[in-house]
């Protein structure tokens, strides 16, 4: 039996690492029936520092703290919100015109090999005001992408794939750590929440901490379900890059984050999800294995990068 952690079941991270083969199956089955049932985990013994995430905590905040023109320099045109700070109400859920009532910031990959998709990548934007939000940044980036990496391999054993089917299709991979600062509601709004109903783009997303509730989860009976990060947990979910490769046998839920009650609008909140994502040349194709016999695939063939194309333009970060 599966412990749940606030509405979702829970995973502990060293039974896969554990190198005992029953604990391992044991974990790649709990994480497979999960992902098939609601999209969403709760991860312990993650690869991530607790005092990494206490640090983080704390430096997000002060980025956030500062004057809008100081913020607003970092708002890099052209680069579609990938690098650097985006401002309130910018984003928006894909069928939803209402801005998200949110402003955030995005950490990017750093190649440090001679991979050539570098070129594909631009620069990370440093903070000089907060140097320690660029040092705690890239260290959460690093270790919530290796705690990701085990989590594939998991999901790929499920999919009777090679274990390390993803490890080369996400080795430089386009993913994005994004610190969230949702202000405080000054006015009645009119039709926005804090982040509208949604499905995330990428193959999973690790959400390390929250710091107030609001997310909640839509289950198959239609029904809203709160979900809180416990704070020896991370919350992962599946992505639509990765139900359209299992042809939605893996399945991408829609989430959201909603407004506080009215007594508790004059606080922040801060989120720090991680979205995982290959290599733009990765092919979402439906697996074979998980298409029936003579039954046509649910999705149409694309790779990761022309579907994030499409993505980022539903939602208002690209033209």
């Amino acid at each position: 039996m599966k412990d749940y952690v606030m509405g979702i079941p829970s995973v502990d991270l060293a039974d896969f690492l554990s190198g005992d083969a029953d604990r391992k199956a044991k974990f790649v089955k709990e994480l497979g029936e999960a992902y098939q049932n609601i999209g969403f985990v709760a991860v312990k013994n993650h690869l991530v520092g607790d005092e990494l995430v206490k640090t983080l905590y704390q430096e997000v905040p002060k980025f956030f703290a500062l004057p809008d023109d100081v913020k607003e320099k970092y708002e890099i045109e052209g680069l579609a919100g990938q690098r650097g700070y985006t401002s309130f109400g910018k984003e928006h859920a894909k069928d939803s015109n209402a801005g998200d009532l949110k402003e955030f910031w995005h950490f990017g990959q750093e190649v440090t090999d001679n991979d050539p998709i570098k070129s594909q990548y631009p620069d990370n934007v440093i903070v000089d005001e907060v140097p320690g939000f660029n040092t705690s940044g890239r260290q959460a980036y690093e270790q919530l992408e290796a705690t990701g990496r085990e989590m594939l391999r998991a999901i790929a054993i499920f999919l009777e794939l090679d274990e390390n089917y993803f490890d080369d299709k996400i080795h430089n991979g386009n993913s994005i750590l994004r610190p969230i600062h949702y202000p405080p509601i000054t006015s009645e709004p009119k039709s926005a929440v804090r982040a509208g109903q949604h499905e995330d783009i990428n193959l999973i997303t690790l959400l390390i901490g929250a710091s107030a509730e609001g997310l909640q989860v839509l289950n198959k009976q239609g029904e809203w379900k709160d979900v809180t990060a416990l704070p020896d947990h991370i919350v992962v979910n599946v992505g639509d890059m990765l139900q359209r490769l299992t042809n939605g046998k893996l399945r991408s839920t829609t989430h959201r984050v909603v407004n506080p009650p009215r007594e508790k609008w004059n606080t922040s909140r801060f989120s720090i999800p991680f979205f995982l994502h290959p290599r733009s040349e990765m092919r979402l194709d439906c697996l074979s294995n998980c298409v029936e016999p003579g039954q046509e695939p649910n999705f149409a063939p694309i790779s990761a990068g022309e579907y994030l194309d499409e993505r980022l333009a539903e939602i208002g970060l690209k033209k």
